[in-house]
């Protein structure tokens, strides 16, 4: 696939978030960025042990185990492991602290990979990307997608590899929508029409993952901002400007967020579920509307019920556009080589296997989700995935919240805001006053790392 994307974050850092400890605070081997090692290439006779240690989400790990098998048998010399849970965070940083890491890992956003970076704990993957691909034509770097390749980047080196990644909108189910004549919303004006005829039928117009408000950020509050302001205003928050929260487009979308509450439009208790509950509520057809990820079907595929259906739409685009409306929030998936792998050629190798096209494009119809592999999701699509797919290679902006990585205690305290907003607590003006604050303190605490987009 060829995509024409303007990256309004062009970063050196990846993408979003989580909310674990440092990978470092300890570093047993001395090393720091300045003399960070570079991977090998992958070639040559692999031998030896593979350790693979990755992430037990929504996706599983099945995948995963079965490229290693395959992998192995291809290599009879190598005997490939590959093993997780949804903790893996915590065994890496075990690990590493004993000095005994994986030669391959996907540790989840809960494992700080920057700090990692920045300590000299993972290897520098440049040269591994420079040469030749696995069974292709060309370089391992021409076969990722470039704009989302940048997003593993820091100080100009390439830390961590993408694979799958996802893209932010909101859900609605086809069937209850044709069988009631509604039609998916474009507009806010539209939404706000849409939301009475859906009470009319006492359903709930939009639930949401109340417990997890980092869900309403990047599914509604940044992508109405960007709508207002730009990617410029998205940018300036994540570059912590002075007065960035307060700016008129951050307003103005905290105060559709309000209008929607103020009507009523919001599920009743949402502010008290978890993701899977509200996800549950929507596929359960108690709620029309839900924002969320692309990882949704997979996520809640083994309890959708029979008759459930459900596709993408873009956020409804507020009145007064001045942004880019085809922007769309995006994550990857982290994927890094420790600088202390026993086995980082193995390593390599085995990433260039899972990263080849076939490979890429196996995932993409297995787990219904959007891969980094050029030319990966030209396939036929799983039915919740065309629509992202085709908004994707629309897209001229693509972005990524990456403050909710880089500033957890500044994150934790604008969650909060949002949610006294929705609890009826204070106003859209206090939220963005309170947001405002806590982006100050941390603007004025010397003992955390800035970042730059």
């Amino acid at each position: 696939m060829s995509f024409k994307i303007k990256l309004g974050i062009v970063v050196a850092l990846a993408v979003v978030a989580g909310c674990g400890g440092p990978a470092g605070g300890s570093n047993p081997s001395g090393a720091t960025a300045a003399n960070v090692k570079s991977a090998p290439t992958g070639e040559g006779k692999l031998s030896g042990k593979l350790t693979v240690l990755a992430f037990k989400g929504g996706y599983d790990i099945d995948f995963y185990q079965a490229a290693g098998a395959e992998f192995q048998a291809k290599n009879p010399g190598l005997q490939v492991s590959v093993s997780g849970s949804p903790d893996v965070a915590d065994q890496v940083r075990t690990a590493m602290l004993a000095g005994n890491p994986p030669d391959l890992m996907y540790p989840s956003w809960k494992y700080d990979h920057w700090d990692a970076a920045e300590e000299g704990q993972l290897m520098d993957l440049d040269s591994a990307l420079d040469s030749p691909a696995y069974a292709g034509k060309g370089t391992w770097r021409d076969t990722f997608e470039p704009s989302i390749l940048k997003l593993g980047q820091k100080d100009g080196k390439q830390f961590v590899l993408p694979y799958f990644f996802s893209v932010w909108g909101w859900w609605y189910d086809p069937g209850v929508f044709a069988a009631n004549g509604w039609t998916p919303p474009k507009s806010f004006p539209e939404l706000e029409a849409l939301c009475e005829k859906i009470k009319a039928k006492g359903i709930a117009p939009i639930t949401f993952q109340g417990k997890y408000p980092y869900y309403m950020i990047q599914g509604m509050l940044l992508p109405w901002a960007q709508d207002l302001g730009g990617i410029k205003v998205i940018n300036d928050l994540q570059n912590l400007v002075p007065g960035a929260w307060e700016n008129p487009a951050v307003l103005q979308a905290a105060q559709m967020i309000k209008d929607l509450r103020d009507k009523g439009d919001f599920e009743k208790g949402a502010v008290g579920l978890s993701h899977t509950e509200s996800q549950t509520e929507f596929l359960n057809g108690h709620a029309a509307m839900i924002p969320c990820g692309t990882w949704l079907d997979s996520e809640m595929k083994k309890i959708m019920p029979p008759n459930a259906k459900m596709e993408f739409l873009m956020p409804p685009l507020p009145q007064n556009v001045q942004g880019d409306p085809t922007a769309l929030c995006i994550e990857i998936e982290p994927w890094m080589v420790p600088a202390a792998a026993p086995n980082p050629n193995a390593a390599i190798a085995f990433f260039k296997y899972m990263t080849s096209l076939p490979k890429a494009q196996q995932f993409v119809q297995q787990k219904a989700t959007l891969m980094s592999i050029e030319g990966a999701n030209d396939v036929t699509l799983p039915d919740t995935l065309v629509q992202p797919s085709k908004l994707f290679k629309q897209s001229k902006t693509v972005y990524s919240y990456l403050a909710r990585q880089w500033y957890t205690a500044m994150e934790t305290e604008i969650e909060g805001a949002l949610t006294s907003l929705l609890n009826g607590e204070i106003t859209p003006k206090q939220f963005c006053d309170r947001a405002e604050a806590a982006a100050e303190k941390t603007r004025q605490d010397s003992s955390i790392t800035k970042f730059k987009l």
